[in-house]
C-alpha cells in the first residue's frame, strides 16, 4: 500500500486548466484585434487625407503653384512687436498710418510688424489681436498676412492677383489665374473657398454686403455684382460706371459714369447687377483715378478731380446731387485709402507721404486742408493709413 501511494503521488498529473496557456492564447487574441484595428484606421486616415488633399488642390488650383497657404510657422523664431514712445505727435493728426512694417497711431506710438513686405492696406483681425495685411503688386502677385499681437506672422495668399477686405475683415476676395475667389477669415486660417471664372481682365473692387464688387476691365466703363455661391458671374449688364467710391447707409453706391464722350458725371447707383443709375449730378471735373470716399453718414463725398485745372481734392454734397451739382477744393489730390474719422472728419495722404486732415465745416467756408508731416515716417516713405491702434500692442 506505501509503495503504491508513493508512485500516485510522484505522478505529475496533467492540470484541467492551463494557466499560462489561457495568458498567450488571450495575449495573441489582443495582439491580432490591435493589428487589425491599426490597418483600419490607417486606412481610414489614408482615405481622410486624400480627400483632403483633393479638396484643398480643388479650392487652390491654378496655372503654376497654388496662392493659399495653410499651416503656422514656428513662432519661437519671430521676434515680438515692440511698442515704441515716438515724437510728441501733431495736433493735426488723427489717423494711423502703415509704414513698411511700422503701424504708427495718433498719439505717437509705434508698432513695429516683424516679417512683412511692401503693403498697401491694413485692417484689424475680425476677432482683433492683430492685423490683416495686404501686400504691395509685385512682380510675383500680392500677398495677404496675418500679424498677430503676439509677433506670429502668418502668410494667408501668396502670388495673389488684386486682393479686396471686406469692411469687417470676415471676408477676403482675390483674382487667382482666370478664377474670382472669395472665403471666410477664421483665425489665421481662410476657409470655405468659394470661386468662379472670370474675364481675363476683371478684378474685384470691394464687398457690398454679401456680394462683390467686380470691375470688368480696368481700361473701360462697366462692373458687376457676384453673390459667391448663387452661381457663374452675372452677364456684364453695366457698361456705364467708371469707378465706385462707395456706399450709402440705404445700400446704394456712390460711383462715377459716363455721360457723352468725355465726360463723367457723378451718380447713385442701385446695387443690383445692371448698377442702374438712380440719380445724376455733373459739374465737378472729376479724376478717373477711382479714389474717393463717402461719410458714414452719406453726405459728403470726397472725389480727385480739378478746378482751373489743377489737381485737387474735391468734397460734393451729395444731398445736392442734380443738374448743377457743384464741388469746393478740400485740399491736395488724394493717394490711397480715406478715413473718415466722423461725419464731418476725414483724413488721406497726400502725394507726398504727408497727412491731410479735412474738417467739412472749415472747407465749406473756404479753408482747404493743408498737409503735415506724419510723426515717425522717414522721408520718402510712402505710409498706409489705418484707422487706429487702440486695443493692439
Amino acid at each position: 500500500m506505501r509503495e503504491t501511494l508513493s508512485r500516485q503521488v510522484a505522478l505529475a498529473r496533467p492540470l484541467s486548466v492551463d494557466p499560462a496557456g489561457q495568458a498567450i492564447r488571450r495575449a495573441n487574441r489582443i495582439r491580432r484585434r490591435r493589428t487589425a484595428v491599426g490597418v483600419a484606421l490607417a486606412a481610414i486616415t489614408t482615405v481622410l487625407l486624400s480627400a483632403g488633399m483633393v479638396q484643398l488642390g480643388a479650392e487652390t488650383r491654378r496655372d503654376g503653384s497654388p496662392i493659399v497657404v495653410i499651416g503656422d510657422p514656428d513662432p519661437t523664431s519671430r521676434p515680438l512687436p515692440t511698442n515704441n514712445p515716438g515724437p510728441a505727435p501733431s495736433p493735426e493728426t488723427s489717423t494711423s498710418p502703415l509704414v513698411g512694417e511700422t503701424l504708427i497711431s495718433a498719439d505717437g506710438r509705434r508698432l513695429v510688424l516683424p516679417d512683412v513686405g511692401p503693403a498697401e492696406r491694413a485692417q484689424p483681425l475680425p476677432s482683433g489681436g492683430g492685423w490683416l495685411v495686404v501686400g504691395a503688386q509685385s512682380t510675383a502677385g500680392r500677398t495677404l498676412w496675418v500679424v498677430q499681437d503676439d509677433g506670429l506672422v502668418q502668410v494667408l495668399l501668396a502670388g495673389a492677383g488684386a486682393i479686396v477686405l471686406a469692411p469687417d475683415s470676415l471676408q477676403v476676395a482675390w483674382r487667382d489665374g482666370g478664377d474670382l475667389l472669395v472665403a471666410g477669415v477664421a483665425g489665421t486660417q481662410l476657409i470655405g473657398a468659394v470661386r468662379t471664372p472670370v474675364p481675363a481682365a476683371a478684378e474685384p473692387v470691394r464687398f457690398v454686403g454679401d456680394s462683390v464688387l467686380v470691375r470688368l476691365d480696368p481700361t473701360g466703363a462697366g462692373h458687376t455684382l457676384w453673390r459667391p455661391g448663387a452661381g457663374s458671374l452675372p452677364e456684364p449688364l453695366d457698361r456705364k460706371s467708371l469707378n465706385v467710391y462707395g456706399r450709402l447707409p440705404d445700400g446704394r453706391l456712390v460711383g462715377q459714369v459716363t455721360t457723352e464722350p468725355g465726360r463723367t458725371c457723378l451718380a447713385v447707383l442701385a446695387p443690383t447687377r445692371q448698377l442702374d443709375p438712380v440719380r445724376t449730378g455733373c459739374g465737378p471735373d472729376l479724376s478717373q483715378d477711382g479714389i474717393g470716399g463717402v461719410s458714414p453718414d452719406g453726405r459728403w463725398l470726397l472725389v480727385n478731380g480739378e478746378i482751373g485745372k489743377a489737381g485737387r481734392s474735391l468734397l460734393v454734397d451729395l444731398q445736392r446731387l442734380g443738374p448743377a451739382t457743384t464741388a469746393v477744393a478740400a485740399g491736395p489730390p488724394m493717394t490711397g485709402a480715406i478715413v473718415w474719422s466722423n461725419e464731418a472728419h476725414a483724413s488721406y495722404l497726400d502725394g507726398t507721404g504727408e497727412l491731410v486732415r479735412v474738417d467739412v465745416g472749415q472747407v465749406r467756408a473756404g479753408k482747404p486742408a493743408s498737409p503735415t508731416a506724419v510723426p515717425g515716417v522717414p522721408t520718402g516713405d510712402q505710409p498706409i493709413l489705418v484707422k487706429d491702434l487702440l486695443n493692439h500692442g
